[in-house]
């Protein structure tokens, strides 16, 4: 879980406003005034306007900042204000989340693109958005000189309020305040989620701060971050165009070309796509960079469609233009069709037919076989359509849809033979015997643990069993959940037998393959080979090394964007190792594993190190340990730093003698971060898996015991819990109160 930060004592009286948290701050570097012609910045005129002129003139500048959330939709709602002609936006860096995608809205009901984040500060808690004018006059607000309002001044801030955008609110400066080194404005005004980042004028209409969080104590009290931080922001700009800030859910321009515009997104594994495309007919594409094998050869993916009137699937030798062939479902069909340009006339249905095969609204692998003379098309592993046809080859291979669909897709593949390895007919009809056992006795663990050992084979066969006897679905939901993470335990376990540290990495992705059943390990485990060769192209062959981890961290950090999770901690994304990959975000021990990783893959040694509340990695360089801190970007930790971590947790020892963290180790605490997560969600089932992972793991933690046992009377499973009470009891171990075990045992008997 997350060290205290130092701006903690923050918390303790004010909270964040909107939807993100503000990352921690510290102290300042002072940088001269800004001599920027953008800027405006006036003398204050001497009579002052009404609050009234200050809302009519303010309003046309005032705007109304969103960001989309982690796993897509809205994730948060800020306020902030012209501050250049050319279209730049100040606001609070906590508005803009981390790597998502932003829109500014107008007064006038304009909306528009953020094209770069022009200067952002997270210490500070500010940002500077460019946007997309599109022919709209930017009217700029007046920033005025730093430090030039006092305490009892009169102000009127604007700002969205829980979303009432353009909202305005009058009041005074109560107090000027320094919190930890960090200058901030105390206001006597109502402010409420939503104001972040609004300006805060005085009666010249002038600006001296900008809304940044709300009093936990009283409604009448916020603070502001003065005007001052905003000039030395300005001066000193570190743009970042939005096609290096939005890591998350982009595809890597590297292995994809998306032509035909629609919106391509990945996460967890998956390529979703949804609005219309711009070719023919709604198309859109999304090719593959890598290069098709010679002929003949194979591709594949599993494909879902929301809506089994529009069409999405497969595209294969094309040009990276208008000309390509297609395989796809449309309106229940199934079409083989071939693009020789870009309109009506030029597409022509080389094929179309219904099949059983293939099962609307389901999962569905489409496969098609390229030859030198003809087209191979199959469905589910029953080829639907062969026809001679070699008008177009030797080009790309990849995605498409059309029209309003939106379609997911997994488990794309091109190879020389993608034919589906069918089980034995012996043991599909074992497995079936095994089902209807279970559908007799749910219950009974020989069948339990014979299922599990085929649980890809399983899951279908109960899930067709939950379609068609609805009154026992929820059962066999259970059930069908039951039998995938014993699976995933038991390979866990597995992982971390024998070489450890190699099995590390698939342990991690398996814990996030608990949650996710539809995660395709193996993608990830090429995913970190093609980084770790990535990275080792630009490692020089005498280098040093630090300079080996430094290039590590410039991979990850400078170069490809990945970054600690501040603002969405406790999200549990940040505990898989395939969402921190794809997302480009985690916390302390997912990112520090992920480096670690990718260190052994380019021969280096480095460790995990379990500082208290953030974990970190470390290597041994001429006899000194170094600490590298991957949530802070790949930066060297000071082991006074480390030091006082361990100090505060109570520990009589440094962070030079301190044992690394075994593979174990790693897995167990990554297991009860998970756990912590799910618990302040009520989500009880979940918290104990995690706590049962770690109790075959670790079968001596008394804690870890004691905490499964109070997880099973939550969830009603007084026998659960007696196991481990007893075995408490037995045991006897330190730092656990038996009488009140004793007491508890007794109240359950």
């Amino acid at each position: 879980m997350p060290r205290s930060f130092s701006f903690l004592l923050w918390l303790t009286s004010a909270v964040v406003l909107g939807a993100e948290q503000v990352p921690a701050p510290s102290s300042e570097a002072v940088f001269e005034a800004p001599d920027d012609q953008n800027q405006q910045t006036t003398a204050p005129e001497s009579r002052p306007q009404s609050v009234e002129q200050i809302a009519k003139l303010s309003r046309r500048s005032a705007v109304v900042i969103r960001h989309g959330g982690r796993a897509g939709g809205e994730g948060g709602t800020g306020s902030g204000f012209v501050i250049s002609e050319s279209g730049l936006i100040a606001t609070c860096a906590h508005v803009i989340g981390e790597s998502r995608p932003l829109t500014v809205h107008f007064d006038d009901g304009s909306e528009h693109k953020v094209t770069s984040i022009h200067a952002w500060d997270a210490k500070l808690d500010l940002a500077i958005l460019q946007i997309d004018l599109r022919g709209k006059t930017a009217e700029p607000l007046g920033l005025a000189p730093a430090d030039t309002i006092s305490q009892g001044a009169e102000i009127v801030a604007i700002g969205a309020p829980h979303g009432l955008e353009f909202s305005v609110v009058k009041g005074v400066i109560s107090a000027l305040r320094d919190f930890d080194g960090r200058a901030l404005l105390q206001v006597a005004i109502p402010v409420e989620p939503g104001n972040s980042g609004g300006p805060l004028l005085d009666r010249q209409g002038e600006v001296h701060g900008l809304l940044t969080m709300k009093s936990a104590v009283t409604d009448n009290l916020g603070f502001a971050v003065p005007v001052g931080a905003l000039h030395r922001l300005l001066a000193n700009p570190n743009s970042v165009p939005m096609e290096k800030w939005l890591t998350i859910g982009s595809l890597d321009p590297k292995r994809w070309r998306i032509l035909m515009g629609a919106n391509w997104k990945q996460r967890a594994g998956r390529i979703t796509v949804s609005s219309p495309g711009d070719g023919f007919g709604g198309r859109s594409l999304c090719l593959s960079q890598r290069e098709a094998p010679d002929l003949p050869y194979e591709i594949s993916v599993e494909a879902k469609l929301d809506d089994e009137s529009g069409a999405a699937g497969l595209v294969f030798e094309s040009d990276g233009g208008n000309r390509h062939y297609g395989f796809y479902p449309s309106s229940g069909s199934l079409r083989l069709t071939r693009f020789d340009g870009p309109d009506v006339f030029s597409w022509n249905i080389l094929k179309q037919l219904k099949s059983d095969a293939y099962q609307p609204g389901e999962w569905n692998r489409l496969r098609v076989r390229i030859e030198e003379k003809a087209i191979s098309c199959f469905v589910n592993g029953k080829k639907v359509i062969q026809l001679d046809d070699n008008i177009l080859r030797g080009g790309h291979a990849g995605l498409a849809k059309f029209r309003q669909t939106e379609a997911t897709f997994r488990s794309f593949r091109i190879g020389p033979d993608l034919a589906e390895e069918k089980p034995p007919n012996e043991l599909v009809i074992a497995i079936e015997k095994q089902v209807n056992r279970l559908k007799k006795n749910p219950d009974n663990e020989n069948t339990l643990d014979r299922l599990s050992k085929n649980a890809d084979l399983v899951r279908p066969l109960l899930r067709r069993e939950v379609e068609n006897l609805r009154a026992r679905a929820d059962r066999l939901e259970k059930k069908s959940r039951e039998i995938h993470r014993r699976s995933i335990i038991d390979q866990i376990i597995t992982s971390l037998q024998g070489d450890e540290n190699q099995g590390l990495f698939h342990a991690a992705l398996l814990i996030a393959q608990m949650d996710n059943p539809e995660l395709r390990v193996g993608d990830y485990h090429a995913e970190l080979d093609r980084m770790a060769a990535e990275i080792a192209e630009t490692i020089a062959k005498k280098a040093t090394l630090p300079e080996k981890v430094s290039a590590i961290g410039n991979y990850l950090f400078k170069n490809n964007g990945f970054h600690g999770s501040r603002s969405d901690y406790y999200n549990r994304s940040n505990s898989y190792l395939n969402e921190v990959i794809d997302d480009r975000e985690g916390i302390p021990i997912t990112l520090s594993l992920l480096f670690m990783e990718l260190a052994r893959l380019v021969g280096v040694k480095m460790h995990g190190l379990p500082l208290p509340g953030h974990f970190a990695t470390c290597y041994e360089s001429d006899g000194k340990r170094i600490i590298i801190d991957p949530f802070d970007g790949g930066t060297v930790m000071k082991s006074e730093t480390a030091d006082a971590l361990l100090s505060d947790a109570g520990m009589q020892i440094d962070s030079s003698r301190m044992e690394t963290a075994t593979p174990r180790e790693i897995v167990c605490r990554m297991l009860r971060n998970l756990q912590t997560i799910a618990i302040e969600e009520k989500a009880f089932p979940d918290a104990l898996d995690y706590v049962d992972t770690v109790v075959r793991i670790q079968p001596n933690s008394a804690q870890d015991r004691l905490n499964r046992a109070l997880l099973s009377l939550q969830i009603d499973q007084p026998g659960r819990a007696k196991t481990d009470l007893q075995w408490i009891l037995d045991n006897k171990p330190e730092g656990i109160h038996l009488g009140r075990i004793r007491d508890l045992m007794t109240r359950l008997e």
